[in-house]
């Protein structure tokens, strides 16, 4: 597999960062393309910001309500994510670092060892009070039982899905895991293949990245080996 989204692949130490565009053809959709989640309902932002999620029960009941009808249980991967599976198979790909939640990289057949899922994961929950995890299975079947808010089973405490709102840090194993210590990836960076410092490590990019005002627009190269050494450990 040379192509992906029409671009020749070059190199064979090849990092991968995904956003929500490779989704959006599994039928999951993006935030503020045409279609987006925010583009149709602005509101929805606040569902996705941990302040307004913590102190307004309203806005956790829309959430779950959300999790129950979303796309993301019966999606199946598109030719995108079989193309990266492709490229792990020839052995090119360094490391698969994803913003999004959906799980179609595992599903399509890439090794989870590669994923560095950088907004954490929608099938997992977890309590903002006691950081005791659990399944999205088990609290959506709360949820449907008639629980709308479903609290911690252990502290009593709100619980979300295990992944990054506005205003959450970044867990800090998972971004030492998933990019050298000084490497930002810029929020406007173009779709396409990207010479990130060597010419044998590549960064293929989908649009849609998160809006984060703290990062700059800068991009920090690196050489082949220090990608090795700092983004697959």
């Amino acid at each position: 597999m040379d192509r992906i989204e029409g671009e020749r692949i070059e190199g064979e130490r090849i990092v991968v960062l995904t956003g929500a565009g490779i989704s959006t053809d599994s039928g999951i959709p993006d935030f503020r393309g045409p279609q987006g989640v925010w583009t149709k309902d602005p509101s929805a932002m606040r569902s996705s910001n941990i302040a307004d999620y913590v102190a307004d029960p309203e806005v956790r009941r829309r959430v779950w309500r959300m999790r129950l009808a979303s796309p993301a249980w019966t999606a199946k991967p598109n030719p995108g994510h079989l193309a990266l599976v492709e490229l792990e198979r020839q052995g090119r790909l360094l490391a698969l670092v994803t913003q999004n939640i959906d799980g179609l990289h595992q599903r399509a057949g890439s090794a989870p060892e590669r994923i560095l899922e950088l907004h954490g994961t929608l099938f997992d929950v977890e309590c903002l009070t006691c950081d005791a995890r659990s399944t999205m299975e088990a609290a959506l079947e709360r949820v449907a039982a008639g629980e709308p808010d479903p609290p911690c089973l252990i502290c009593g405490g709100v619980q979300k899905a295990a992944t990054i709102s506005f205003g959450q840090a970044l867990r800090a194993d998972v971004l030492d895991a998933a990019v050298p210590r000084r490497l930002f990836i810029p929020p406007n960076v173009a779709t396409g293949l990207h010479n990130i410092g060597d010419e044998e490590a590549w960064l293929v990019n989908y649009p849609d990245p998160p809006y984060d005002p703290g990062l700059k627009d800068e991009q920090v190269e690196y050489t082949e080996k220090e990608l090795e050494d700092g983004v697959v450990k």
